[in-house]
């Protein structure tokens, strides 16, 4: 079987985000760059118990290659049979284990960043994704501890499941989304093993997925957060380009909200705002065009005001 995931080139990976990376916003930034995109997170145990709205948070873009579900759950069984369910749906290329999500019902129900606390669990459900999964890719995507930086000893764990490659969130638990990040303790990990790791955090723009990229010796970047408002992050580094113009990200937003029409339907128009909310950021007139399209549902109205305000 030809490899999907070519390690020898740093990678563009979407990181999951929920509420935010769902299938439009993928095939977005598939077509104009990232190499890799995940599904937002699921759980397990939604999965086993078939709820239809995580059936719907599977499905991927036909552009989506190659494509990686994440699930979360802390309960060997259930993430084995979470596995096998998803080893009869084509399409996708691999399963990442969530180890990294510092939300508090995610973290009370054990799973997430709560793995981190107690890496013999951790490499008790990885392997248990590693040994029935069907698919190319196994993964992990964690922090670098839960209160305390264990950078080093999550790196090993991890790497002795067997898994692919893992993806680096370098905070620890406590630290959420608003401690520096620490990127040394990426460049530690990678340091510490053999499998291709992919640094992730705080990477806003092109200059500074550069410079982590340098920084960490990583094989590439994870971005999330930093490309909400700015997919066209992606394009940028594909093509090495610094700077992006009107007309690229005019296109990379009407291409979103097409997408988003076509996967939700007309209230894809009224979905868009929160999106729209974003875009605008640091444009003139940004707030007057917020109080404009929180008005607008009609989804051709909606289409002339972006094209005339972008």
């Amino acid at each position: 079987m030809t490899k999907k995931i070519d390690f020898s080139q740093s990678l563009m990976v979407l990181a999951p985000l929920a509420g935010y990376t769902d299938l439009p916003f993928r095939a977005v930034v598939k077509k104009f760059g990232a190499d890799i995109t995940i599904s937002e997170m699921i759980s397990s145990n939604a999965l086993v118990y078939k709820s239809e709205r995580t059936k719907k948070m599977i499905e991927k873009s036909p552009s989506e290659d190659p494509y990686i579900v994440q699930i979360a759950g802390n309960n060997a069984e259930i993430v084995r049979d979470a596995v096998l369910m998803l080893n009869d749906i084509d399409g996708i290329d691999g399963i990442d284990l969530n180890c990294g999500c510092p939300a508090p019902k995610v973290f009370s129900h054990g799973s997430g960043s709560n793995l981190l606390g107690d890496l013999k669990k951790l490499e008790e459900i990885l392997s248990t994704v590693k040994k029935y999964s069907k698919k190319q890719y196994t993964s992990a995507k964690v922090r670098i501890g839960v209160n305390d930086k264990i950078p080093v000893e999550i790196a090993k764990a991890v790497e002795a499941c067997g898994v692919d490659f893992v993806s680096v969130h370098g905070r620890t638990r406590a630290g959420k989304y608003k401690a520096p990040v620490d990127y040394d303790a990426i460049r530690d990990m990678k340091a510490a093993v053999k499998i291709p790791v992919i640094a992730n955090g705080d990477i806003k723009d092109y200059e500074k997925a550069k410079e982590v990229l340098k920084y960490t010796n990583a094989d590439g970047v994870m971005i999330g957060r930093g490309a909400i408002g700015k997919p066209w992050i992606f394009y940028q580094l594909k093509h090495g380009i610094e700077d992006i113009n009107e007309d690229k990200k005019r296109e990379v937003i009407l291409e979103h909200y097409d997408e988003v029409l076509k996967y939700h339907g007309a209230h894809g128009a009224v979905m868009f705002r929160k999106l729209l909310h974003s875009y605008s950021k640091g444009y003139n007139g940004a707030s007057e065009f917020r109080d404009l399209i929180n008005r607008i549902s009609d989804e051709k109205v909606m289409r002339d005001i972006i094209e005339n305000f972008f």
